[in-house]
């Protein structure tokens, strides 16, 4: 079970650190806060996702029974094990303290905010953990604006790494 690098399976798999990021979150949202909340996965959910494949990007969390969860997160099968059968795109529950739930439903109720994933981690502790950014929609004209002060920020970096080289 070696490949040609000489590291074994098992060493490609992800104790702790980032699982999946939602890149476009922060395009598409003005992230007011944020938190970390825990996730409820199966056995093979979690060996899913030390493989590093799931993706967040069409994911959103909400309320459903007076608790919160994250719907439309994709972690696909695990293909290691015959009992690893599972819905890849099920409604997985969130862990959070009562009173951090309560203000992000309340938030969502009141102000039209949105519950949105920015990334899956795992912590120090190998927990399957979720960050939700509470965020409002951006207009085109807010949109266009970010990409301006991207490009700037770039060109900005670009202008002093060249410093003293010649003209731009």
């Amino acid at each position: 079970m070696s490949s040609k690098s000489g590291k074994s399976a098992k060493s490609s798999m992800i104790s702790h650190g980032m699982v999946a990021q939602n890149r476009k979150a922060r395009f598409n949202y003005n992230i007011l806060e944020t938190i970390e909340a825990g996730l409820v996965l199966k056995g093979a959910e979690v060996k899913s996702l030390r493989l590093g494949r799931a993706t967040i990007n069409e994911a959103f969390a909400g309320e459903r029974d007076g608790a919160l969860w994250l719907f439309n997160s994709y972690i696909p099968e695990y293909q290691g094990g015959v009992l690893s059968r599972f819905d890849t795109r099920a409604p997985r529950k969130l862990l959070m303290h009562r009173k951090e739930m309560r203000k992000f439903i309340g938030a969502i109720a009141k102000q039209g905010a949105t519950l949105v994933p920015l990334n899956v981690h795992f912590n120090d502790r190998g927990l399957a953990k979720v960050t939700l950014g509470l965020g409002i929609g951006k207009k085109s004209h807010d949109k266009r604006q970010s990409i301006a002060d991207r490009d700037w920020q770039r060109d900005k970096a670009r202008l002093i790494r060249n410093k003293g080289k010649g003209d731009y």
